[in-house]
């Protein structure tokens, strides 16, 4: 259809021009019409890929009256302009851009603003792709018409076209939002650089300017003109500007950090410690002159406060972009922090911040009256903002900063204004309950993070900072209105089947961040606020018992699962898979308290224990106790217990600061007095009794509640045993080997979820770990696990089995014991690890006989294959040689019954409903039976044995390549479709190819070609890392030949031989194969840029093992090539591939790296023409 563009040959026919223009108008509006939209598709995509298109592209954008026609056209000269950069004169790289530039100026008042912005997308495109080779003049040129187009010399139109290419090339240049080219991520990082340092300060100046121009005019004038989308535009483009992630001051900060031994009150940030969206500001210090001296921040407000009096009575002014602009560029301003200010302890950083809230405060103030206006029809987006305003504040200055802000205007300081403000919004919540997301859920949501940025940052000592007294009192007042509030929606939940009040039925976690920061604010003010919810509770306990049996309880009931969880974040923190400590409000306030029962930690939390204790009499049980209920109070314990119950013992603080020594010694004394309430030597055994009673009863009155026993099982007993020194107490208790016997014996908890049935037996056996010797420990398994191995050897060898194998109990009782039986074996560690050996060695023939026996029933057939995994992987290091026989033997059984039974073959004759599920279930088994061979492998990492274990004949190599002889024909290409499965195949492939190569010549001719065949599946897989292991893969393969028939062996022998079939059809070796793979992914299709250090560490054993092959595929390339430059421009590059930088023929690490070098620099050269042809 085109006919490409040579600048050298002349000018292109106007006829061809017009043809061209045509069918692409055709093609553009039968998409839209949608008429033949695959024909017209495909006339546009020749164009995208046509050579040299670029004379045909901007007759399009001249001449064309369809501005999709012209869309496409651009895109056009984009796409074809990049992929033929490499050999694209210089004069045509610059009169491309320019041609682009032109064009947006010449039609900046076109109504199709769309094909402006892609035109701008083009050109900062090409600017980028040239950046490196342009001189730092040739981009001065660009950007002086650039900044005459900016600064209004051009007049409006011009003006705003200016700014919009501007946006579009710093989007460009940003990593986040850059466009693919191909390039090496060193590429878009070093243009990104030279941006910043030489243009990015001058483009802010010249929009800066841009608006100052225009924001005069917008001010004297009577209505919206024209100017006004102009200021718009400049004012965003600043923002966006401001957005960038300056890199210049960086090291400059981190050298100063570590050397400052001041501190200023400013606080020291990183922007990787928050969750919220509060984006920090660090320019640096050349930018002090435009952002804080040059008075900038005060003409923004001024314009902006002028603007505001001016429609004061126009409601849609607020969310008219001018103004969304401006509030948003004002909060960026607020975020600007680092070397920006001088160094001078903060007093310039803090005079910027009071003149942001002079300006801002009158958005906020005051805050009944503001939320009562939007409550009328007034927009919230300038309260939200205002918020926002207050967060970024929060987040650059310290708690007494930020409250001796605003004191400097107002007889009252920020932090009350905040707490003003959550009141306000809260009420609003309480007063408009709905599902849908209001503007209070969103200032909620904001000012809580706040509050967090506020009180969760550290000093310069490294310290929590708390607030002034007046602080103090306002989080007070402000978190028993957020108790009130949060009781006032239990209760109302208590009889609503509403949508209105699902929310209160999230889980747990879901509330658990909210709840985190009301437990901020709580310890803020830890004083007030520990008795105030001693009080609540004891007010609801109270009324709960006076009206028992007289009123219906389930409104209180609902009250105290709210005041449970909100306690329970109060006094603890999550830990986060630490032990987590004493709060350090909690430790540091009541350092005067040193008398146990009068602590108010104690106070509260004795009277929930107690509380909780009731639930064990079975007519409170009944009375009050609901299943809803119990899981509040099973979470509150297990997070209670975390912290305060039987801490260990705390030593080697820092006691040399003679300043903070009285503090210090108060502190401790306080926290002695609160710890031992619960300590070992005081009430701990008894709280912990209490505990493990509690949690047995969770299991036996409350069958079929999921939810409460999964609390029970995986935070209040998993997180008991996480510590040594309760264990040692927990074993010694008469309740906890109740649990254990009730488990071993009692029928009733086989009523539990299979899956917590399995975390509570590996609970159990950890806790084996606190008896006083290792034969205490073993016998302690073996009595909780005789019973189950002795019921499955005796069910396994009756002679009925197979008649009542598959009645629905038996299936059940089976599935529960090996369940328990895997918990277990998760749950192996030295000190246990013979019992738990002859556990599993008990049942190695009944497994057997199961899984003959259930090979039609996927769910049994799944979890004995999880129980054997689990089980091998908890002992095949620790095992002696004649053990670690016996184990692969029968690891070995295992595999071949599973595969002999047609076990993973899929009908074909199934719908395509039953195939996915057949599928789904043969996914999981496979993927077990790839960690069992992983988990067999790790015997030749890490041995404890006394003897190698080749003196009983085994081989782990052996094993894992027969292992994956039987597994692999069961592993077809649509199961490799599912990730997990894919991830664990091509793992356990790449650690066998990569240590043990020489293993896979001695598989059969079919088991090897499957591997091979999967092995170029994954080649060309999405998933980086799945590419990745192939690739480590295929460089094992190749080196291993290599080095093998440089030492005159065979290597991969005949496999790696070319030959001709019975039927005398030539067939490749596999090395020959995977080269030509490798080179055609590399030149010709997409993939990811960190995959090619990985494709070199291949290619280059593969091009050592096939020179022939290789030079034979250059040649075949260089001969398609019409075009003589690019012929020799290949040629040359092939070349250089495998002689550039001294590269030799050995695999040692020097060479490798060389290689890679080469590589990245041949597709640089030429993968972008060979893409073109």
């Amino acid at each position: 259809m085109h006919r490409g563009y040579d600048q050298n040959t002349g000018t292109a026919d106007l006829a061809q021009l017009q043809a061209t223009m045509q069918a692409i108008e055709l093609a553009c509006n039968s998409i839209q019409m949608h008429i033949n939209p695959a024909a017209a598709e495909a006339t546009i995509l020749s164009l995208r890929q046509s050579p040299r298109p670029y004379q045909a592209c901007q007759f399009i954008l001249e001449n064309s009256q369809l501005a999709n026609a012209r869309f496409q056209a651009a895109g056009a000269i984009r796409d074809a302009a990049i992929r033929e950069w490499g050999f694209i004169e210089a004069d045509d790289r610059t009169g491309l851009i320019r041609f682009c530039l032109c064009f947006i100026m010449k039609h900046a008042g076109s109504p199709e603003g769309y094909v402006l912005v892609k035109v701008a997308s083009v050109a900062a495109q090409l600017l980028k792709r040239g950046w490196l080779d342009f001189t730092l003049a040739d981009k001065e040129a660009f950007f002086l018409e650039v900044k005459q187009a900016v600064t209004g010399s051009h007049g409006l139109d011009v003006q705003f076209a200016g700014i919009i290419f501007l946006e579009s090339l710093i989007s460009e240049f940003s990593p986040s939002t850059s466009t693919a080219m191909g390039l090496p991520r060193e590429f878009h990082e070093q243009c990104r650089i030279s941006l910043e340092q030489d243009f990015m300060k001058a483009f802010y100046c010249w929009v800066q300017h841009a608006a100052l121009d225009v924001s005069n005019r917008i001010l004297g004038a009577g209505s919206e003109i024209p100017e006004v989308k102009v200021c718009s535009a400049a004012l965003h483009l600043m923002l966006q500007i401001l957005n960038w992630d300056f890199l210049g001051n960086k090291a400059v900060e981190k050298s100063k950090r570590r050397i400052d031994v001041f501190y200023d009150g400013m606080k020291q940030v990183s922007n990787s410690l928050r969750g919220y969206e509060c984006i920090l500001v660090q320019p640096g210090p050349a930018w002090r002159d435009v952002l804080i001296s040059s008075g900038h921040v005060g003409w923004l407000l001024n314009l902006y406060g002028a603007l505001r009096q001016k429609f004061s009575c126009e409601k849609y002014w607020l969310d008219c972009p001018l103004a969304v602009s401006a509030r948003k560029l004002l909060l960026q301003f607020c975020s600007l922090t680092g070397t920006i200010f001088p160094s001078d302890s903060g007093h310039t950083q803090r005079q910027h911040l009071l003149q942001l809230l002079a300006g801002v405060v009158q958005w906020l103030e005051p805050p009944d009256v503001v939320s009562k206006a939007i409550e009328c029809g007034k927009s919230e987006s300038e309260l939200l903002d205002g918020c926002r305003v207050l967060m970024s504040m929060a987040t650059v200055t310290t708690p007494l900063v930020f409250d001796e802000l605003l004191k400097s205007l107002r007889p009252y300081g920020t932090v009350s204004l905040l707490s003003a403000l959550m009141c306000e919004v809260i009420k609003d919540l309480m007063a408009n309950r709905t599902d849908e997301e209001t503007w209070s859920w969103v200032a909620r949501d904001i000012l809580l993070d706040t509050w967090t940025a506020l009180l969760t940052h550290l000093d310069g000592s490294g310290h929590n900072q708390s607030l002034p007294p007046e602080g103090i009192r306002a989080a007070a007042s402000l978190f028993a209105l957020i108790v009130e509030s949060e009781l006032k929606a239990a209760s109302a939940s208590a009889f609503s089947d509403e949508d209105e009040y699902d929310y209160l039925q999230a889980s747990i976690t879901a509330m658990d961040e909210r709840l985190s920061s009301y437990a901020l604010i709580a310890r803020a003010a830890i004083g007030v606020t520990i008795p105030f919810l001693s009080e609540v509770f004891s007010e609801r306990i109270i009324r709960l018992h006076q009206g028992r049996g007289i009123s219906d309880p389930t409104e209180t009931l609902e009250e105290l699962y709210s005041l449970l969880l909100i306690t329970g974040h109060v006094l603890a923190d999550e830990g986060q898979g630490e032990t987590p400590l004493v709060p350090k409000e909690i430790k540091n306030l009541f350092s005067n308290i040193m008398e146990v029962d009068k602590h108010p930690v104690t106070i509260l939390s004795s009277s929930i224990i107690r509380f909780a204790e009731q639930s064990l009499d079975a007519e409170m049980r009944k009375s009050f106790f609901s299943p809803r209920l119990m899981e509040a109070i099973v979470w509150f314990l297990a997070r209670w217990s975390s912290t305060y119950l039987m801490p260990p013992e705390e030593s080697g603080e820092n006691k040399s600061s003679h300043e903070n020594y009285n503090t210090h010694i108060l502190s401790e004394h306080s926290t002695n007095a609160l710890l031992s309430f619960s300590g070992e030597n005081n009430q701990g055994r008894a709280l912990l009794d209490i505990i493990i009673r509690i949690s047995l009863n969770t299991f036996v009155s409350y069958p079929g509640e999921k939810d409460l026993q999964a609390l029970t099982c995986y935070q209040l007993l998993h997180g008991l045993v996480k510590r040594r020194n309760v264990i040692a107490h927990l074993v010694t208790l008469d309740s906890w080997r109740d649990v254990a016997n009730a488990f071993a014996n009692e029928r009733v908890l086989f009523s539990i979820n299979a899956a917590h049935q399995r975390s509570l037996a590996q609970t159990l056996t950890v806790s084996a770990s606190g008896m006083k010797t290792s034969e205490e420990s073993n016998q302690y398994i073996k009595n909780l696990t005789s019973h189950m191995t002795a019921y499955l050897l005796e069910l396994s060898s009756k002679n009925d089995f197979k008649n009542i194998a598959q009645q629905p109990d038996i299936i059940l009782l089976v599935s529960c014991l090996f369940e328990r039986l895997r918990g277990v074996s998760r749950a192996s560690e030295p000190r246990t690890q013979k019992a738990i050996y002859e556990m599993g060695f008990s049942v190695m023939n009944s497994v057997l006989i199961f899984l003959q026996t259930y090979k039609d029933e996927p769910v049994v057939v799944y979890l004995l294959l999880k129980f054997v995994t689990d089980w091998v992987e908890g002992q095949i290091i620790y095992l002696e040689a004649q053990e670690t026989a016996a184990v692969v033997d029968f690891c070995m059984h295992l595999l071949k019954l599973y595969s002999s039974h047609n076990i993973g073959k899929i009908s074909v004759s199934l719908s395509n409903t039953l195939r996915t599920e057949a599928d789904a279930e043969k996914y999981k088994d496979l993927r077990a039976l790839l960690q069992l061979l992983s988990n067999l492998c790790s015997k030749d990492l890490v041995d404890f044995a006394s003897e190698p274990i080749e003196s009983y004949g085994t081989n782990i190599s052996q094993v894992v390549y027969i292992g994956l002889h039987i597994v692999t024909p069961l592993i077809t290409l649509d199961l490799l479709k599912y990730p997990k499965l894919c991830h664990n195949y091509f793992s356990l492939l790449s650690h066998m190819l990569e240590v043990y190569p020489e293993m896979i010549a001695q598989l059969n001719s079919e088991a090897f070609s499957h591997i091979i065949g999967t092995l170029d599946f994954g080649l060309h897989h999405q998933d980086v890392e799945v590419v990745d292991m192939c690739l480590r893969a295929l460089r094992a393969l190749a080196s291993h030949h290599y080095k093998d028939r440089g030492a005159g062996k065979v290597g991969l022998g005949s496999h790696a031989t070319d030959y001709n079939d019975t039927d005398g059809k030539f067939h490749q070796g596999i090395l020959s194969r995977f080269l030509r793979s490798l080179l055609q992914l590399l030149l010709f299709e997409d993939y990811s840029t960190d995959l090619v250090s990985s494709a070199a560490d291949a290619l280059l054993p593969l091009i050592l093992c096939e020179q022939s092959v290789y030079q034979s595929l250059a040649n075949e390339l260089i001969e398609r090539q019409v075009n003589q430059t690019f012929r020799s421009r290949l040629t040359n590059a092939f070349q250089s591939l495998i002689s550039s930088n001294n590269l030799s023929s050995t695999l040692d690490r020097i060479n490798y790296q060389r290689f890679r070098k080469n590589l990245y620099s041949f597709l640089v050269e030429v993968r972008g023409f060979l893409r073109t042809v």
